[in-house]
C-alpha cells in the first residue's frame, strides 16, 4: 500500500512512517524539507506544508496520516478536500481527547470535515503525549525540573509509539475490529492517570536524581515557554491542553491501545526507562 504521512518528522510521525516500513509498505513523507536527514533513507519525499493545502498532490495514495501542526493555524479541513481530490481512500487523524465535546479545538474542525466527507476515517483522540517530556520539555528535565501549569490535574499519558501502532496498522488494513467504511473514533491512553507530582517522582526513580514538579501559573508558563524559543501559538496551545488537565478534564483512563493492538499501552515508566539517554 501507498501511504502518505504529514508531519513525518514528529513526535508520532516519525514513528507512524517507521512503522508502515517495517509492515513493508510505501511509506511518504509529506514534509516542508523533504531532504530532512530526519527521515529513513527507505521512505518517498514529497514537499507539503499544512498552511498551504494546494500543496497536498500526491495522487493514488491509498492512505493518509493526518496530524496538525501545533500553532500552526494549519486548515486541516481544507487538506481534506485537497485528500479526497487527490484520491485518498483511508484517513487516520491525529485528534486529542475530548475533542468531540470541545468546538474551540482545532481539531474540531477536522473531525467535523471528515464525518461529512465519503472517505473512511479513524478519529485518534490521544491523551498528552509523553513524549513532551523528552522532546518539548526535556531541558526542564535535565535540570531537575517539571515545568507545567497543570496544577494537581491527573492526565492519562500515552505514548506515541502507541498511538503510531495504531494508526499503521489501521492505514494497512490490519485491525478489522475497529471497523471501516464509516468514520470510527478510538480513545487512546496510558493504562494510568497521574498528575504532575507522580510523574516527578517516577523521573527520579528512573533517573536515580530528583525531579521536582514546580507547578507555575499559566501566565509564569507562558512566559517561560517564550524565553525558551517558543513561539506564542505553540505557548498558547500548551497552556491550553495543561489548563484541561489543571480543570480535572484530562484523566480518563480509556481502553482504546488495547483494543486496537491487543496488548496493554506502555506505561510512564515504560517510557522512562526506554528514553532514560535523552535525559542523562
Amino acid at each position: 500500500m501507498r501511504i502518505v504521512v504529514t508531519g513525518a518528522t514528529g513526535t508520532v510521525g516519525s514513528h507512524v512512517l517507521q512503522e508502515l516500513l517495517d509492515r513493508g509498505h510505501q511509506a511518504v513523507a509529506a514534509v516542508r524539507h523533504p531532504n530532512s536527514r530526519d527521515l529513513p533513507p527507505a521512505a518517498e519525499r514529497v514537499a507539503y506544508d499544512a498552511t498551504k493545502p494546494a500543496t497536498f498532490g500526491p495522487a493514488g495514495a491509498d492512505g493518509l496520516f493526518l496530524m496538525l501542526p501545533p500553532g500552526s493555524g494549519a486548515d486541516l479541513p481544507a487538506v481534506v478536500d485537497a485528500a479526497e481530490a487527490a484520491g485518498v481512500k483511508k484517513i487516520a487523524d491525529l485528534s486529542v481527547l475530548g475533542a468531540e465535546r470541545n468546538p474551540l479545538l482545532p481539531h474540531r474542525a477536522a473531525e467535523k470535515r471528515l464525518g461529512e466527507g465519503s472517505t473512511d476515517a479513524l478519529l485518534l483522540r490521544a491523551s498528552y503525549f509523553m513524549q513532551n517530556l523528552s522532546e518539548v520539555h526535556a531541558d526542564d528535565v535535565r535540570r531537575g525540573e517539571i515545568t507545567v501549569p497543570a496544577g494537581r490535574g491527573k492526565t492519562s499519558f500515552v505514548d506515541a509509539r502507541d498511538v503510531a501502532e495504531v494508526a499503521a496498522a489501521w492505514l494497512a488494513g490490519e485491525t478489522p475490529q475497529l471497523g471501516s467504511g464509516l468514520v470510527n473514533a478510538i480513545e487512546l491512553t496510558g493504562p494510568e492517570a497521574l498528575d504532575y507530582f507522580e510523574v516527578a517522582d517516577v523521573l527520579t526513580d528512573v533517573l536515580d536524581r530528583r525531579v521536582v514538579y514546580t507547578r507555575p501559573g499559566a501566565i509564569e508558563f507562558f512566559r517561560h515557554e517564550r524565553d525558551a524559543g517558543a513561539n506564542a501559538g505553540f505557548a498558547g496551545v500548551m497552556v491550553g491542553l495543561y489548563t484541561t488537565a489543571r480543570l480535572g478534564l484530562a484523566g480518563k483512563v480509556a481502553g482504546g491501545v488495547e483494543r486496537a493492538l491487543g496488548r496493554p499501552p506502555r506505561s510512564l515508566r515504560q517510557f522512562a526507562q526506554d528514553y532514560r539517554g535523552v535525559w542523562t
